[in-house]
């Protein structure tokens, strides 16, 4: 009797564990997640990488490349500071002069005429200023920070010179004569201590744009050194082996000049500074240019004739773009002796 209701208990136990099993509803959601173990022993040490396998060593490394490019950089006027502290800090200045601000206009898209506000901390014309330093962490980096041709903001001329482009961002006239047209008399001009184009014309002069031409009769065009020279002002001012000076490498000159043993090839740049010293003594003469104490000239303010002004201007021009006519030596040369013809001599 015992064993039989023991069957019967049993045999229910059952059925209602099976009932349970069968009516169970879904699984509740995963328990916070336990504490962590305790750390498992240190591994081998890995292989230290060699420099050859670091990025950084294609540029920092034993052949002392940074080091020469630096030297060259911080005699010149780029590196020195000279340009940098030069009114870095008007807007209408510091796209050239603040390393810092050109970095951020061309990325930005812009040309020097369209920067709203000036640095608050300048900075020189730098390895960053032109590179994309530090971008790739390669060799890759020394690529230059533009090449894009530039549509020149005075004249609207389009300046397509390979490298050289990056340097006529900056290095292009600021003012032509139209700028100084008198207000009442419209074939008379009106000149200011600054009647020229700025101490940057230099793009201006290889494409032989600047209109001052025009106003003394001749034709301006481009020279050989725009249309011949590989990279234009990168070809001239760096040559084969990128001297960061910013001086002119005779190493390139004599590509064409083969003779060359000097910039003063075939006697050009002797005769055309003996042309510039008559016209600078004439206009001084004429009391339209005044020799200060400090050893420079200024152009004396007043109302001028418009052969009167090409004259002073052409002057101003030539006195800025700094190379003696070297940048297109038959536009200058023409220039020089239209405006001598000007006044008289």
């Amino acid at each position: 009797m015992f064993n039989k209701k023991m069957l019967v208990l049993v045999g229910l136990l059952v059925l209602t564990a099976f009932a349970m099993t069968a009516c169970a509803g879904p699984v509740g959601p995963a328990g916070p997640e336990g504490p962590q173990g305790p750390a498992g022993p240190q591994g081998e040490p890995g292989q230290m990488p060699a420099v050859t396998d670091l990025s950084c060593a294609e540029c920092h490394n034993d052949t002392g490349t940074i080091a020469v490019k630096r030297a060259g950089w911080e005699i010149s006027k780029h590196g020195s500071g000279i340009a940098m502290i030069e009114e870095y800090n008007r807007n209408s200045c510091t796209f050239c002069h603040s390393g810092n601000s050109f970095r951020a206009a061309v990325a930005a898209g812009q040309n020097f005429s369209q920067v709203e506000n000036g640095a608050t901390e300048p900075g020189r014309q730098d390895c960053y200023t032109c590179h994309q330093i530090h971008t790739t962490y390669t060799g890759e980096d020394w690529a230059l920070r533009t090449t894009d041709a530039v549509t020149m903001v005075v004249n609207g001329a389009t300046f397509d010179g390979g490298l050289g482009n990056l340097c006529v961002n900056c290095h292009q006239a600021r003012r032509y004569m139209a700028n100084f047209v008198d207000k009442t008399d419209p074939t008379k001009y009106a000149a200011n201590v600054r009647f020229n184009t700025h101490l940057s014309p230099q793009a201006d002069s290889l494409m032989g744009t600047v209109d001052v031409a025009a106003v003394l009769g001749i034709e301006g065009k481009p020279g050989a050194h725009y249309n011949m020279v590989e990279n234009t002002c990168v070809g001239c001012h760096f040559g084969d082996g990128k001297n960061h000076s910013f001086k002119p490498q005779l190493s390139t000159c004599v590509a064409c000049h083969a003779d060359a043993t000097n910039y003063d090839v075939n006697g050009f740049r002797t005769a055309f500074e003996e042309k510039f010293l008559k016209l600078e003594e004439a206009l001084v003469a004429k009391g339209m240019l005044i020799h200060n104490e400090d050893g420079t000239f200024s152009s004396v303010p007043g109302t001028y004739d418009a052969q009167a002004a090409a004259a002073l201007f052409a002057w101003g021009y030539i006195e800025e773009d700094a190379s003696m006519g070297i940048h297109n030596p038959n536009y200058f040369n023409a220039l020089i002796d239209a405006a001598l013809a000007a006044i008289g001599e």
